[in-house]
């Protein structure tokens, strides 16, 4: 395939598991690394905001880091009459109330944000104010690499916003690579919201196997394109096999379960930097993937 009839062409690829351990951050770290050549306007984004460990995997310089808030609400117990709606209207409980003893507090760890508390309240008793959840530090690795970290700070009940925040810096990019959080949950949906193609890690496992299925599933919901590369391959059983063909669903690559692959993983070093077989195989995955689902407006 002749490079330059892609580089026009823009592509968001998230690399996410139903469960951790699978070896995402194996995945995007080495297809990331394998790209460099021709495409240099791309960046990895750790969206595991949660404990993003991507840019450990290089040796990179933070340029920038940048503090990501959200609106969380205040409430003038001079005004309040302890009705009790903004209680009632919170999804997340997040405002603790004993009307009798007029007490009323907000947990700030547990708001999302979402306003809804301020809407319920008739009484003009509800401001609001800016709550630190996280930052999106921005590195430049020696090689000249972009790498964006989403991290959550501690203590906080949700990353999402972080995640939402990390993705703005990736406007201008020519391929995102985003290492998704593990599971199916609202974490795992805001970062491959905005994915044009998705690759499901898996390993051929009991376990692997029922969490690639709800993964599946949550997919098919958003109507997002996807295939599944299968790790520690030769392990576990073939019913994960059989799942992909039962589906239709394209099997993209298998790494063997494999001692050297399991060491330079564990000491820290981009896999696809230290052999070539990996190496050549993401690199022709992703011109594979790009040349489908690329999209050039964007």
């Amino acid at each position: 395939m002749e490079v330059e009839k892609l580089v026009n062409k823009t592509i968001k690829i998230a690399i996410a598991s139903g469960k951790g351990g699978t070896g995402k951050t194996l995945i995007a770290t080495s297809m990331f690394y394998a790209i460099q050549e021709n495409f240099k306007n791309s960046v990895l984004v750790d969206c595991d905001a949660e404990e993003p460990n991507s840019v450990l995997f290089f040796k990179a310089n933070l340029q920038r880091s940048v503090e990501v808030v959200q609106k969380v609400p205040v409430i003038d117990t001079d005004k309040c009459t302890f009705c009790g709606k903004c209680h009632d209207y919170c999804a997340y409980n997040a405002i603790f109330i004993i009307p009798p003893s007029r007490i009323i507090k907000v947990i700030e760890e547990l708001c999302h944000g979402c306003g809804a508390c301020s809407v319920a309240c008739e009484y003009d008793a509800i401001t609001e104010k800016d709550m630190e959840v996280g930052r999106v530090n921005v590195f430049v690795s020696n090689e000249g690499f972009n790498i964006i970290e989403a991290r959550m700070k501690n203590g906080v009940m949700t990353p999402v916003p972080v995640i939402k925040a990390a993705h703005k810096y990736t406007v201008d990019k020519q391929v995102v690579i985003m290492d998704s959080p593990p599971g199916t949950s609202c974490p795992f949906i805001q970062t491959v919201v905005e994915a044009d193609y998705v690759i499901l890690v898996t390993e051929p496992t009991p376990f692997g196997l029922s969490d690639l299925k709800q993964s599946v599933n949550t997919l098919k919901t958003m109507n997002k394109n996807y295939g599944v590369i299968i790790n520690r391959a030769g392990l576990g059983d073939k019913k994960i096999f059989d799942y992909l063909k039962s589906e239709d669903i394209d099997l993209l690559a298998e790494i063997p379960f494999d001692k050297e692959i399991a060491v330079l993983y564990s000491n820290g070093n981009i896999v696809a930097a230290h052999n070539d077989k990996i190496k050549i195989l993401f690199a022709n995955l992703f011109e594979s993937i790009l040349e489908r689902y690329g999209n050039s407006s964007n």
